[in-house]
């Protein structure tokens, strides 16, 4: 047996923090799943197209873009708990906000909520990717952070349930055939029953998050903080664009997320496509879940044989292919092969995230995390653009064609090309940094 072999993931001094902080990626998972069926439900409730109800994407990953490098100079000047309770505390005001956004039905009230919810997982994913890092020896980082991440896809789980069973089961206006015909009065009656709906999870996801906050704040966790001399962030930018490891990494997660979220956002409209109700289609994204849970125990464990980036280049081409399957492919064949998508997304960002900050400083890695967590912008910005896509020919999902392909199908080759640059970016990992395959 090696010396990487002998080397534990996890130092058993370090097993409880680890274990608190790993609960953490479960709650960024529960609001992620809930979330993305919310952009189905308010394009029915609420009579959006598809770009104007993608907006819920742009509020929710547009709040860690703005909040990333915020985060990252807290954490920096403070310690990673202090950045911890900052993050639940946003969190749980931004979920809160959705009681009154749902008494006024402002739309715009709703993305306030989750611009500030996400004002808090930007806190909690800039402090707890890098001290997961941090837990142990550096060969082990990008295994220990994939062990870590392996808890997200619970929360994944358990927020599409609630958003199924709580939300899209509830919801009126989606039973009914043709909403936008029905008469004013009984459509401004369904129209406050099912808001009322939406916001219950939200508000029940910030009374958790507040009683999780109480509980941090009273444990002991080690306060890991800078010395007071903090390199000036235009000088660690500086140095950590001239690595091109790490700037390729940054934009390799924009690509990621803009694909991911896709993935994920329009598994509804791609099921509404093919006749299938947003309830039903509930259940493709609960496989695809599994599927990304599966995934990411199994790249964890190849992580052992393997380097990382030719395990991130397996991975994306592999999602690249099964994505191109749901562009050419008809009926439900297409939707099962935009599920099977989920097995490969699965370590994508944990490999992605560890191979961006593998071998900075102290200070470049903090500040380097807050470059990867604004990355997740890209979760905003390119599924607005599919969004866009979709719309070409109207607000339904079927309107034009265009080569044969609908334009819901079209619109997922942006995602296939998302796939094909982090594809071509791992095997660039792997030849020009030779990162040692521990086998």
């Amino acid at each position: 047996m090696n010396k990487t072999q002998a080397t534990p993931v996890v130092p058993k001094k370090l097993l409880l923090p680890f274990i608190l902080v790993t609960s953490l990626f479960a709650l960024w998972g529960f609001a992620n799943a809930v979330t993305d069926p919310m952009v189905q439900a308010f394009k029915k409730v609420l009579e959006l197209s598809n770009s104007q109800a993608a907006w819920v994407q742009m509020a929710f990953y547009g709040g860690y873009f703005c909040m990333a490098l915020p985060a990252a100079l807290f954490v920096r000047k403070f310690s990673y708990k202090s950045g911890v309770l900052v993050g639940l505390t946003l969190y749980a005001g931004g979920a809160l906000l959705f009681y009154p956004a749902a008494t006024t039905g402002l739309f715009w009230f709703f993305c306030l909520g989750l611009y500030i919810l996400t004002f808090g997982l930007a806190f909690l994913e800039t402090t707890a990717n890098p001290y997961i890092l941090a837990m142990g020896d550096q060969k082990t980082a990008t295994q220990r952070l994939n062990l870590a991440q392996a808890f997200n896809p619970v929360g994944l789980i358990v927020g599409l349930l609630a958003a199924k069973f709580f939300v899209l089961d509830l919801l009126q206006s989606d039973d009914v055939e043709n909403f936008s015909a029905l008469p004013e009065a009984q459509k401004l009656l369904i129209k406050s029953a099912d808001l009322m709906v939406i916001r219950n999870p939200y508000v029940i996801l910030g009374l958790v998050v507040l009683a999780i906050l109480i509980l941090i704040a009273v444990n002991k966790m080690p306060q890991a903080k800078g010395d007071g001399e903090i390199p000036s962030v235009k000088d660690t930018f500086a140095e950590l664009f001239k690595n091109k490891k790490y700037t390729l990494g940054v934009l390799s997660l924009v690509l990621y997320m803009g694909a991911q979220i896709g993935c994920w956002t329009y598994i509804y409209q791609y099921a509404e496509s093919k006749g299938i109700s947003s309830s039903t289609a509930a259940n493709y994204q609960l496989g695809a879940f599994v599927l990304f849970t599966v995934g990411r125990a199994i790249g964890t464990y190849l992580l052992k044989f393997m380097s990382s980036g030719k395990l991130l280049s397996y991975f994306s081409a592999l999602g690249g292919v099964f994505t191109l399957g749901a562009v050419i492919l008809e009926g439900t064949v297409g939707l099962y092969s935009l599920v099977m998508v989920s097995l490969f997304l699965s370590v994508m960002f944990p490999t992605i995230y560890g191979i961006a900050l593998e071998g900075l400083k102290e200070d470049q890695s903090k500040i380097g995390a807050a470059g990867l967590v604004m990355a997740i912008v890209g979760g905003a910005l390119l599924p607005k653009l599919q969004g866009m896509i979709i719309d070409l020919g109207g607000v339904g999902v079927n309107d034009i064609t265009v080569l044969g392909l609908s334009e819901m199908n079209l619109s997922f080759l942006l995602p296939v090309l998302c796939f094909t640059l982090i594809a071509i970016y791992g095997v660039w990992i792997h030849r020009k940094h030779n990162i040692a395959e521990t086998v």
